[in-house]
């Protein structure tokens, strides 16, 4: 019995038969006319053989088949080629921390950036973690650097394998600045992408070995996110980059990095804060990305959100070979990239928020406080988690409380709360006025003997003492305000360093120092 071999492709519409060989074996060249229009593929094949061989059925493909053809056609369903689904298992992130800070100074003046208290009882790290751990993503790294000790005691009592969250098969690994053997390893991390190439051999190692995308991500940012949503984008684009972005309108787009893409969501221009006529070059139709048509025009610009995934083996590349001496990925790495890779963009059209300056920080604290509010901690099926610290229930007494947020472990007697934020262990006394204020609390409290005897000392004990006023300002942790103290800014001066005096001005709004003793009847 002759047999043939039967090497099909799916862009093939005729196979042509030809005898080769001493022995009568057939085989069957490849043709490459036409393309499918369908998916249904048609086979000649032989129907029946010399030794009676059972017909061929519709719908099954064989690889070998006699000769002796009597020519049928037989058709049967091609597969369907789909993209594979993103893996949070084969995903790993990357925490930026380690930056100074300055524009948030002075709330950065004892800590990273990341570890700055937002909401009342949270801390800023604690965003971009919840959303990797509701995401299913539990292979993070954090790098950290500058007044790291409060972030680092934050992270190990809050995600760790002992207590708190548990990862399973997961690790939260802090990866500190050091130094290592040759004249770069002497170096402070120079940006953002400096500080993942001084730990590439990190990324290299044998136990991520199966981590096929990257995460990027900012310690410093206010949203809630599915980031396995942005990955799947990513893997059916097959993009080498994918930067998540959100729509922009004219007032704050030049403070932001902006793309331009084509139509099919590709970055093909990247500018980082343009100014002039530069900024008003960048302007894109923003309904590319499925913005709707009225919204797409009040947001003509693309802005970066800082937050990137990259295939592991092109940020690899991109850091050791092609731009070693590229220290940022906003404004070097990703320009430098779009020329030569699929950069894709990925439209994010939910709250997002940039914490970088005391103002930004101030709004955002106290837009969590309104009614409908556009971004709030309390969901359940994406809560966001911080230090378990046990505390009791706030005890209020005869308090006035309108659009405010209590946290836990206070103590409130008689005063009134007004669009403010009251952080944990905090106390406020009779007759304080307290409105638009954010207040972070205490780290911890004083007892009734102690309270007491600071008292009878002339002393001022952590919290706000009885009939002080206060509004529009940040207070930071243990701080110590005394009694008919005034802090309104009457004068509305925007900028003060009074360091001395316990506090700064930033943007109009006081800042009362950490630590920082405001005696009795100061008025600022």
């Amino acid at each position: 019995m002759d047999s043939c071999i039967a090497n099909l492709k799916a862009n093939e519409l005729q196979i042509n038969l030809t005898r080769r060989g001493d022995r009568g074996t057939l085989f069957w060249d490849e043709c490459t006319r036409g393309s499918f229009k369908s998916r249904d593929l048609s086979v000649w094949k032989n129907q029946r053989t010399r030794n009676g061989a059972k017909k061929v059925k519709a719908g099954v493909a064989y690889s070998v088949l006699t000769s002796d053809i009597n020519k049928e056609s037989v058709t049967f369903q091609a597969p369907i080629f789909e993209t594979s689904q993103a893996n949070p298992k084969n995903v790993a992130s990357i925490i930026l921390g380690g930056g100074a800070g300055t524009r948030l100074f002075p709330l950065t003046s004892r800590r990273a950036k990341p570890a700055v208290p937002i909401g009342g009882c949270y801390r800023l790290i604690d965003i971009p973690m919840s959303n990797c751990i509701n995401s299913g993503i539990k292979k993070i790294f954090i790098l950290t650097q500058f007044n790291s000790f409060s972030l680092n005691r934050h992270l190990a009592r809050t995600y760790n394998f002992g207590n708190g969250v548990s990862f399973g098969d997961g690790f939260v690994e802090v990866l500190a600045a050091t130094q290592t053997p040759g004249e770069a390893g002497k170096k402070w991390f120079q940006g953002t992408a400096d500080a993942v190439r001084q730990f590439i051999w990190v990324f290299e190692d044998a136990k991520n070995k199966n981590v096929e995308n990257v995460l990027i991500l900012s310690g410093d940012h206010l949203y809630r996110m599915d980031y396995m949503d942005f990955v799947q984008k990513h893997i059916d684009t097959n993009a080498d980059i994918t930067v998540s972005c959100v729509p922009m309108d004219d007032s704050r787009a030049s403070d932001y990095g902006l793309m331009k893409i084509d139509n099919i969501g590709r970055i093909i221009q990247f500018a980082e804060k343009p100014k002039g006529n530069d900024l008003k070059a960048m302007q894109v139709d923003t309904s590319l990305l499925g913005l709707p048509l009225q919204d797409a025009m009040k947001f003509p610009y693309i802005a970066s959100m800082g937050v990137y995934v990259f295939k592991t083996e092109v940020l690899l590349k991109l850091l050791r070979w092609s731009y070693p001496s590229c220290n940022d990925f906003g404004s070097e790495i990703i320009p430098s990239a779009v020329k030569d890779h699929n950069v894709q963009a990925f439209l994010y059209n939910d709250y997002w928020e940039d914490i970088g300056t005391i103002k930004s920080f101030f709004d955002a604290n106290l837009a969590l406080t309104e009614q409908d509010p556009k971004f709030q901690f309390y969901d359940p099926k994406t809560p966001f988690f911080t230090s378990p610290r046990f505390l009791p229930p706030t005890k209020v007494d005869k308090c006035q409380i309108v659009d405010a947020i209590i946290s836990h472990g206070c103590f409130l007697r008689e005063c009134s709360v007004q669009h403010s934020i009251v952080g944990i262990r905090s106390r406020l006394e009779s007759g304080v006025e307290l409105k638009d204020t954010m207040m972070m609390g205490a780290d911890y409290y004083q007892t009734e003997f102690e309270l007491a005897a600071l008292l009878a000392e002339g002393k001022v004990p952590i919290g706000v003492g009885q009939n002080t006023r206060i509004r529009n300002c940040i207070i930071d942790k243990n701080a110590k305000i005394g009694r008919d103290v005034v802090i309104a800014n009457a004068d509305g001066v925007q900028e003060a360093d009074r360091p001395n005096e316990g506090f700064y001005i930033r943007s109009g709004i006081t800042t009362i120092l950490k630590n920082a003793t405001i005696r009795d009847g100061m008025i600022i």
